[in-house]
């Protein structure tokens, strides 16, 4: 075997590893080992879960301004933060908060799709600490289902969900735990794993950002000057 046969030979082996490295640091980003090996509520709404995601950020704001954003989530309502063409059919997400969307209570449904046919249920909430939401949904039609009855033969569901947890210095520290299933097993290799996750890590990260431009941008003026001056004070390196 000459060296270009063992050189190709050694491609799929060296790109399996790379994938296999970076799929672990994704279902974790940004977290700690502590974050990603917790229990938070909701975890137990999708029993024997075949996949688990945790991603961690700190926003500058307490969890009090967070979650206002948050439960204003949804389409025709504040969007996702996200990459708007992808997720919200181009809808630009809102860049304030709306008194009209904070009354999120158990049980509601944040539509995904105009006129609510595919949406997230409100599963859990604790204001200002825990919003779970899940989607349960038909394969392929996308049709949402209610778990409580017979389980369609293919399926998927699913929580995001958003843990808030203060921080000393008035900021956040936002945690996203995923758990889902779908159901045959082969779809569950081949569209939640190779996509699922991948296109979930994306979005996520773009929220983050979204998410701290828009909490750093309400601030009162005089926090803004203090988390500025404490910027300039740090030491290199710090």
């Amino acid at each position: 075997m000459n060296t270009r046969t063992v050189r190709w030979a050694a491609l799929p082996v060296l790109a399996a590893g790379a994938y296999a490295l970076f799929h672990s640091r994704m279902l974790r980003w940004g977290a700690t080992s502590e974050e990603a090996d917790a229990t938070y509520p909701g975890d137990e709404l999708i029993e024997l879960a075949t996949a688990q995601s945790t991603m961690a950020t700190t926003l500058p704001a307490p969890p009090e301004d967070v979650w206002k954003w948050l439960v204003q989530m949804g389409h025709e309502r504040g969007g996702w933060y996200s990459w708007d063409t992808l997720d919200n059919l181009g809808y630009p997400s809102a860049d304030r908060i709306v008194p009209e969307w904070q009354d999120t209570a158990v049980g509601d449904r944040v539509p995904t799709t105009p006129g609510g046919a595919s949406y997230f249920v409100v599963a859990m909430l604790d204001p200002p600490r825990t919003l779970v939401l899940r989607a349960d949904l038909e394969i392929p039609s996308g049709k949402p289902f209610d778990p409580r009855g017979p389980m369609p033969k293919a399926y998927s569901d699913g929580i995001w969900a958003f843990h808030l947890r203060p921080l000393p210095d008035g900021e956040t520290r936002l945690v996203i735990r995923t758990r889902g299933r779908v159901k045959p097993a082969l779809l569950d290799r081949s569209v939640g794993r190779l996509l699922g996750e991948p296109a979930h890590f994306i979005m996520q990260l773009r929220q983050f950002g979204n998410l701290r431009r828009r909490v750093q941008a309400a601030r009162p003026a005089p926090a803004k000057a203090a988390a500025q001056e404490a910027g300039t004070s740090a030491p290199p390196g710090s």
